[in-house]
């Protein structure tokens, strides 16, 4: 009997076969926002790891790898738009399926408000910097520029939103491998494999401690690593595809982290390293760029530019998705399911994270200034994203441990187990909750995006109650909507 995710019938639905292993595999990188991360994500760790930065990220490689491999695992199983949501469903509960959904889509509507707010007041002051009569708070109307490019590729179909994306990260990836060999040479006989230990680890968080700080800071450069599982009904043979580019791009963007944190550690200095900032000062990628290789200084700001856009693309590709699956069921509203007849892009659900982004990006971007609206939403997006990552590792055991036969102590049990262990410690940074020396409790107005998210999954809870009273259904159908659900209810249909 069909269901309710197909009783449209008749309604165009996403385009499939539309991309292929290359197109998914880069919505993950940029979805990680490598050029982003590299200037600005891995070195707020500096102030826990010092120079021992590198080991870190290594640290934080190893916590994402666990996770990579139990969503790699279920995403062979259910190919959905749905993604996470539905691996939720089938893995745990129904409920706490239809919550990862909530806050999945909430992940996705802060992403490109992050990154936006990064692009606006980045421009403004590499622009203040070289003609002093430009004002270094005019930041808006670089996000805005932004924003409504993402609209433009996200409207006009995934092909034209995944092909942005691969051509946006080859050059930033380009430029900071390029830079980090220059650095490497810079270095000369100053490079040192002591800075994969504890050595320069700072005073206040001496060791591992320190260490382990870090590469809990350093997490969020690899958030987005699932990325391409909602574009699962849009890719070919998405078996196979999906569960090798959640892997490959955590493994090969990891790399490029290790290898460029290395580069320039050894070149600014370890024993200094603490020093090194995120900004665009002369203790930054960019500033090194400029005192040591000249005009290169400007290819860097391209890089991250460029990181910024193809980041908040890839936001609004799993937002969309996962509210178009969510919508298509009625467990969201149905609206968002609504797909362009021509370029089969799910483009009200477009629009609506057009509309947040610019809200988000502006009311707090206007109200507490760009630099302090970005660390504000990336709180916001470790303590959601860390939950759900945490869930992930947790429906992978529930999910093999259920199905009769195949269940792999390994792969099923111990790395999921792992995977849970090593981000509770993000999550309780993230939340301010201090439990470990290395978590500070966060101040205002940092503390408040911890009962802010609390609020919304409360509205979600809420919500979730209402559709159990109304049609349970639509709850029990998140665990559904994946391409094997849905060709059989196509087939039942005809």
């Amino acid at each position: 009997m069909a269901t309710k995710a197909t009783a449209a019938g008749a309604a165009p639905g996403l385009r499939r076969d539309a991309i292929g292993l290359r197109e998914v595999l880069f919505q993950s990188i940029t979805d990680m926002a490598p050029g982003a991360a590299i200037a600005a994500s891995i070195p707020a760790g500096v102030a826990f790891a010092g120079g021992s930065l590198p080991l870190a990220v290594i640290f934080a490689l190893v916590a994402c790898l666990f996770c990579a491999s139990s969503i790699g695992l279920l995403a062979r199983e259910m190919p959905s738009a749905g993604s996470l949501a539905t691996y939720a469903a089938r893995g745990l509960h129904p409920s706490i399926g239809f919550l990862v959904a909530w806050g999945y889509v909430l992940v996705g509507f802060l992403i490109p408000p992050l990154v936006l707010l990064q692009l606006g007041f980045t421009t403004a002051a590499t622009i203040n910097a070289e003609w002093h009569g430009y004002p270094a708070s005019l930041w808006w109307p670089w996000a805005l520029a932004g924003a409504l490019i993402v609209l433009a590729a996200g409207f006009y179909g995934v092909r034209t939103s995944a092909r942005l994306g691969t051509v946006l990260g080859l050059f930033e990836i380009g430029v900071f491998l390029v830079l980090a060999v220059f650095l490497l040479v810079h270095a000369g006989n100053h490079n040192t494999l002591s800075v994969f230990g504890t050595k320069y680890t700072p005073s206040g968080f001496r060791g591992i401690s320190g260490v382990i700080g870090g590469s809990v800071y350093t997490i969020l450069a690899f958030g987005g690593f699932e990325g391409a599982a909602p574009l699962a009904e849009e890719a070919r043979n998405p078996k196979r595809t999906i569960p090798r580019a959640v892997m490959l791009a955590t493994l090969l963007i990891g790399a490029l982290y290790v290898f460029t944190t290395y580069a320039v550690d050894v070149a600014f200095g370890p024993a200094k390293f603490g020093s090194f900032t995120t900004g665009t000062g002369a203790a930054s990628w960019e500033g090194l760029a400029r005192s040591l290789y000249g005009i290169f200084w400007f290819f860097v700001f391209l890089a991250i530019v460029n990181s910024t856009i193809a980041n908040a693309n890839a936001g609004v590709n799993v937002s969309s998705r996962t509210a178009y699956a969510m919508g298509r069921i009625g467990a969201f509203p149905r609206f968002l399911a609504q797909v362009h007849p021509k370029h089969h892009s799910p483009a009200l659900a477009i629009v609506t994270a057009f509309v947040i982004t610019v809200a988000v990006t502006l009311g707090l971007g206007l109200g507490y200034g760009a630099t302090t609206a970005f660390v504000m939403v990336a709180t916001a997006l470790v303590i959601v994203l860390a939950a759900i990552y945490i869930l992930m590792n947790a429906a992978c055991i529930g999910f093999f441990a259920r199905r009769r036969g195949g269940f792999n102590p390994v792969l099923h049990l111990i790395i999921p187990v792992l995977g849970i262990i090593t981000f509770i410690p993000a999550w309780l940074t993230a939340a301010g909750i201090k439990v470990f020396s290395f978590v500070a409790p966060l101040a205002p107005p940092y503390s408040y995006m911890g009962p802010g998210v609390a609020g919304f999954m409360v509205l979600g809870v809420i919500y979730l109650i209402y559709l159990y009273r109304q049609d349970p259904r639509r709850v029990v159908e998140v665990g559904l909507v994946h391409l094997d659900a849905l060709e059989e209810d196509e087939e039942d249909g005809a």
